[in-house]
């Protein structure tokens, strides 16, 4: 079988295409041997092991519905008939815009068994963003969870000149119009197609060929559509997931509560194709679960391994140290001896029996209520992912005896490439190389920092109709370019230290990068929320501020009023003060007086002079996805951030005009 799968691979020369109906030449080699498998092939394998498990389970008034593999299988089946009925092209794509739900999963399947491309759109996408994504991709169907989405697509469809019709999963129809569909009305509409027809669409993919299109958020310029191929699905579900020791359901059913955007490849990754890999039960979070409800769908569901972006777990010690600045003094103390105790063990892994008996009584005494309370106390992994971990969050978690596993990787290496996991980690890093991948440095500096590129089956296919885009992220040898920097431990662990494109260059032609600066402010400025370093082409370095303020229960939008934590804040330099805009309006003293204090000590700590920060300003109003300043997975969009608050960048660096005396 392997010279015919040498002769099956040597007419596709090409690594990368930009066209949605190409074929590239898969990385196999002796590192990562096994045989390459479709979507379709990948779903069967797990029905034969798998069929009779509940997979996705939804809350409906109240209570828990669940499917199993089988009926899931069978819906999505019943999906692809649909989506061929409505005329879906092959290679053409069904854009899907909703929250996490049984009918995205079984509309994602679907749309791969039909031989169409799954195309994930942002909720909070405006409907030009919309019309941006479905012009490129060719969208023939489109698959909505509620009005309000609806809505958008109206605004844009007589600009869609591919679009057939429109799918809606969960409010009931405004009013009747042509090619609009309620999902039940959806899923009887391909009765009449056989299941030979459906057969010959599945039978005739390649794993070889395009099946999901993520697009980059893209912090700038146009997103890019990220091409990722049967292979690169099935390959990193398998590999990339056991890496991180996730379980097959014959070893130990995984549950996990699916609530990050799935048109972000971490959560389609990890949610809906792992999930089918080795037989995970989904359950789905609420619409407002980063709003607040999650912690409510995790403490009923206590799944067995979560994975967070940075903002989640900000959040949930947030959360926590609130709730523990407004406990009893002996509570209080309790949680603090408790959390200290296990930070040290875990930091020095000293193994004293006394230390050893410390630790667990603490754990059992206090640490595991609180992980109780979490939703995590039948939790074995935590990851994180999609954006860099600061140390305070590392370990306050750590403290809670609760080891986040940081991954790392991008769109276009199907989400992992590095992991860490129960066997493989070590504190600030992303860990190693999914076996079967590597990694290598560029351009390396002294200090052994270069830019991180990738080999492996899970780097993609190349941007869709972006020949030149796709050139640039490969070099002559294939090797995909992260655009990030890193280095490398001699043990093989990698640390990212910032990106390229973030990478300050003073005036006088020094390199700062600004995230560790940012963390250290927020470390030692516990009322600031974000941080965000200036000083490219200038003489010195400049910082916005923000603090941390309560946000909307409905919006998610930061609001005026401070956070309980930053309320202690400013009781103890002796300020009175409840809300950002008094403490901006004054410029209170006392305040501004301890962030320059902590601005001080960070600076004492500087690699050298041009790590200073030497002047500051506070922002009216928290950084948000609404206000820009954000991406969709919480990333921090500079560019969009300098644009902004222009104005006050610019006060930083007006020369001293002379005085005239008349």
């Amino acid at each position: 079988p392997s010279a015919a799968k040498a002769a099956n691979q040597g007419q596709f020369k090409s690594l990368w295409t930009s066209f949605a109906d190409g074929r590239v030449r898969l990385r196999i080699d002796n590192s990562c041997p096994q045989t390459p498998i479709t979507v379709h092939q990948m779903f069967k394998e797990s029905l034969e092991k798998y069929g009779s498990l509940n997979a996705l389970a939804s809350k409906k008034n109240g209570k828990w519905e669940k499917i199993t593999f089988s009926e899931y299988y069978c819906l999505s089946r019943k999906a692809a008939k649909s989506f061929l009925k409505l005329g879906l092209e092959r290679f053409h794509s069904v854009g899907i815009l909703g929250f996490n739900s049984p009918e995205w999963f079984i509309s994602a399947v679907g749309t791969v068994f039909a031989g169409g491309i799954v195309t994930g759109i942002y909720t909070t996408n405006s409907p030009e963003a919309c019309h941006y994504i479905a012009h490129d991709s060719k969208t023939n169907i489109m698959v909505v969870e509620n009005q309000k989405q609806l809505d958008k697509i109206m605004q844009i469809w007589n600009r869609l000149p591919h679009l057939k019709a429109v799918v809606l999963y969960k409010d009931s129809m405004p009013e009747r119009r042509p090619n609009l569909y309620t999902m039940e009305e959806f899923l009887e509409l391909g009765d009449d197609i056989t299941d030979a027809a459906l057969d010959d669409v599945i039978n005739s993919q390649k794993p070889n060929q395009c099946c999901v299109l993520i697009y980059t958020s893209g912090t700038t310029g146009k997103p890019k559509g990220a091409m990722l191929s049967h292979d690169n699905i099935t390959w990193t579900s398998a590999h990339c997931s056991r890496a991180g020791d996730m379980q097959p359901a014959e070893i130990q059913q995984e549950s996990i509560v699916s609530y990050l955007p799935l048109s972000h490849i971490a959560a389609q990754i990890y949610d809906l194709w792992t999930g089918i890999k080795w037989g995970e039960q989904v359950y789905f979070a609420e619409p407002d679960a980063l709003k607040g409800s999650l912690i409510n769908t995790l403490k009923e569901v206590q799944p067995t391994s979560h994975m967070g972006v940075p903002r989640v777990w900000e959040k949930i010690m947030e959360k926590l140290k609130d709730a523990s600045a407004q406990s009893g003094f002996m509570k209080k103390k309790m949680l603090s001896w408790a959390m200290s105790v296990s930070l040290e063990r875990n930091l020095n892994c000293s193994s004293s029996d006394l230390k050893l008996f410390w630790t667990r009584l603490a754990d059992y005494l206090v640490l595991a209520k609180i992980r109780n309370a979490l939703g995590f106390s039948c939790c074995q992994k935590h990851f994180c992912g999609a954006a860099p971990l600061n140390t305070e969050t590392l370990n306050f978690f750590l403290g809670l005896n609760i080891t986040l596993y940081e991954a790392y990787g991008m769109s276009e290496t199907t989400g992992p490439h590095c992991l860490s996991g129960p066997y493989i980690y070590r504190q600030h890093s992303c860990g190693k190389p999914v076996p079967g991948c590597k990694v290598k440095l560029v351009n390396e500096d002294t200090e052994g920092n270069g830019e991180i590129c990738f080999w492996g089956r899970t780097v993609f296919m190349g941007y869709l109709n972006m020949k030149d885009k796709t050139k640039e992220a490969f070099d002559e040898d294939g090797w995909l370019h992260s655009g990030d920097l890193g280095k490398l431990d001699k043990d093989g662990f990698l640390y990212v230290t910032g990106r390229i494109k973030d990478l300050i260059i003073t005036a006088g032609g020094e390199n700062v990068p600004p995230i560790p600066i940012e963390d250290a402010v927020k470390k030692e400025l516990p009322i600031v929320s974000n941080a965000m370093v200036i000083g490219d082409k200038k003489k010195f370095l400049s910082m916005l501020l923000t603090l941390k303020s309560v946000l909307d229960p409905d919006t998610s939008d930061p609001t005026d009023i401070l956070t309980e934590q930053a309320r202690d804040f400013c009781q103890r330099t002796g300020s009175k003060a409840t809300t950002v805009s008094e403490i901006v309006a004054t410029r209170d003293r006392a305040i501004y007086q301890a962030i320059q204090e902590g601005i001080d000590k960070v600076n004492m700590n500087a690699t050298n002079r041009v790590h200073c920060i030497q002047k500051w300003i506070v922002l009216p109003r928290d950084f948000s996805i609404s206000g820009g300043e954000l991406g969709p997975t919480m990333k921090l969009k500079r560019l969009t951030v300098l644009e902004k608050y222009r104005a006050e960048v610019d006060s930083f660096y007006e020369e001293q005009k002379p005085q005239h005396f008349p």
